[in-house]
């Protein structure tokens, strides 16, 4: 068997909190939780909690995990929104990412593990963020899902 180059794989989990949930069960006030990066690339930039996934791993339980270690949060996955799979989304190479959207407690979010600071933040807020990799883009597409 040659040897072929294979992309990376990360989840990145969009966080609603579970005690605003409206019709869609997902959100009905637009909140999601944004980790700051704590090391490279993109450090001290906002992103979405996530993570690589590890061999073996199961790409829901990457998201699991990811989330609790980065946002301290225990998560219930709601919905698969989608894949980004962009060559040039990661400067370390290519990395394919599955985006989740999620509920959690955000009385239990504090920053760990990646993270330098958890924020609640809105939608509108987005415009002002410094946002690392294409998560303006994910977090764009996921409001216009729920519009």
């Amino acid at each position: 068997m040659s040897n072929y180059k294979k992309p990376s794989i990360t989840v990145d989990i969009i966080i609603f909190n579970e005690k605003n949930n409206g019709n869609n069960g997902i959100t009905k006030n637009k909140e999601l939780v944004l980790i700051k990066r704590k090391n490279e690339p993109f450090r001290g930039h906002w992103a979405i909690p996530g993570g690589f996934v590890d061999y073996g791993e199961l790409v829901e339980n990457a998201a699991l995990r990811e989330a609790k270690e980065e946002t301290g949060v225990d998560v219930k996955i709601k919905k698969l929104f989608g894949v980004y799979s962009d060559p040039k989304r990661d400067p370390r190479g290519h990395t394919i990412t599955i985006v989740y959207m999620a509920n959690g407690d955000f009385s239990k979010m504090k920053a760990d593990s990646d993270a330098s600071d958890a924020r609640i933040i809105s939608f509108e807020d987005i415009e002002d963020l410094n946002l690392a990799f294409d998560h303006k883009k994910i977090l764009c597409d996921v409001f216009k899902e729920l519009k």
